[in-house]
């Protein structure tokens, strides 16, 4: 006996290899497949349309298999309504939860599709009076009510404009190491004008390389000019911003000279311990002990920042959220209205983003090291754009075209 359920899909299927990925994954996963119906769009614009029948060898399997076509945009043509279950126990979802993708999703409950609120990967879905949103395994409580199996669970793939021919396609591949450059960045420039012209907000998501490569003015400025609205980063971004404000240095190097200075190894432990002196970076800015950098501005100019730390951090500084658990209710709570997401030289952080983001925000990752930008998007954060070049130059060029007058 198999289990079998009718599919169906929508979209640029054959150019994009989107139907080679999702028969290859009915596969892996242990199932099969008949195509039943494969309409192939003819000119440049149109979609094609597949329907297919995959069965597997149980309910259970087949139910996986489902989730799994999901974030292909693959969903029954019948798929019914929600099931339901409660909760058990604190932090432990039903066995077979369905568990989330980034991407758009609706949920049957009656005879009503109702969105998800915040999509968000490898989450379970909360229904709550009448509204579904995402909930990480580590919030839901004993009672709460969540959606299990694939039935009634419908996803969109997000709409790609399609380029016409000879237009330079700056979302055509996932990273980019020999594009111009100043293409991109007039492209990036941009997509940050009109999300702030739409009220939108835009997300950064930075490494200490900002500090290291001498980039931090040219952050400055965009904090400044209104471009930076939240920031997450790690307690070494702040740190040695905080350092060079305090000392000129970074990890102990003059950023003026480019060379070590007698005992400048010891600088990022007395500036932690100084902003630990005053309680908080907004309490250094507020006493004046703190009067510049990238931090500096953010306080200054009222802006909101996350910090999370990780086991190998000194100090850390007093704004550092230690819980990790902690640091991603913090990060979630700023996602509600970001536009647009920009993540410069830092890898853990940046997926640590990517996976709780909407598949509907744009996302640029920017590094020297092309494995960092590739990274996003194999795990999971398929909007994810890449583009391999120098922090400090990228940032400078970025304030260029973004702030008038700007010229360090």
């Amino acid at each position: 006996m198999t289990s079998s359920e009718v599919l169906e899909t929508r979209g640029h299927l054959m150019d994009s290899g989107v139907l080679a990925r999702v028969l290859d994954d009915v596969l892996a996963y242990g199932g099969d497949y008949r195509i039943d119906r494969l309409d192939v769009g003819r000119a440049h614009d149109d979609e094609s349309y597949a329907r297919l029948v995959v069965s597997a060898d149980t309910d259970e399997a087949l139910a996986r298999l489902l989730m799994r076509l999901q974030t292909h945009g693959v969903n029954q043509v019948d798929p019914g309504e929600a099931v339901l279950r409660e909760v058990a126990q604190d932090g432990v979802f039903p066995d077979d939860f369905y568990s989330t993708t980034n991407l758009e999703t609706v949920v049957r409950l009656g005879a009503q599709w109702v969105p998800v609120e915040q999509p968000e990967m490898d989450c379970g879905l909360l229904v709550e009076d009448g509204r579904v949103r995402t909930v990480p395994v580590s919030d839901v409580r004993a009672g709460d009510r969540v959606v299990c199996g694939a039935g009634g669970v419908k996803v969109v793939l997000p709409h790609v404009e399609r380029p016409s021919a000879g237009t330079f396609e700056f979302m055509a591949s996932s990273v980019s190491s020999e594009k111009p450059q100043s293409l991109l960045l007039r492209q990036i420039a941009q997509q940050m004008r009109e999300v702030k012209a739409e009220g939108g907000k835009v997300l950064w998501v930075g490494g200490p390389a900002v500090v290291h490569t001498g980039a931090a003015p040219a952050m400055v400025a965009l904090v400044e000019a209104g471009y930076v609205d939240v920031l997450f980063a790690g307690n070494a971004l702040a740190t040695h911003d905080i350092e060079a404000s305090l000392f000129g240095t970074s990890l102990g190097v003059d950023l003026a000279a480019g060379k070590g200075v007698e005992h400048g190894h010891e600088h990022h432990i007395r500036a932690i311990n100084q902003i630990r002196k005053a309680g908080s970076i907004k309490a250094a800015v507020d006493a004046g002990i703190l009067t510049s950098g990238v931090m500096h501005a953010m306080v200054r100019h009222g802006k909101t920042f996350v910090l999370v730390g990780s086991v190998r951090d000194d100090g850390p500084l007093p704004d550092v959220y230690t819980d990790v658990i902690e640091g991603q209710r913090a990060m979630r709570a700023q996602l509600p209205g970001v536009g647009f997401a920009i993540m410069v030289a830092t890898m853990l952080h940046s997926i640590a983003t990517g996976n709780i983001l909407p598949a509907s925000v744009p996302l640029v990752s920017v590094d020297i090291n092309p494995a960092t930008v590739t990274k996003l998007a194999d795990r999971g954060s398929a909007q994810a754009v890449g583009i391999v070049t120098d922090i400090g130059l990228f940032l400078e060029g970025l304030a260029r075209e973004l702030v008038p007058g700007y010229d360090r």
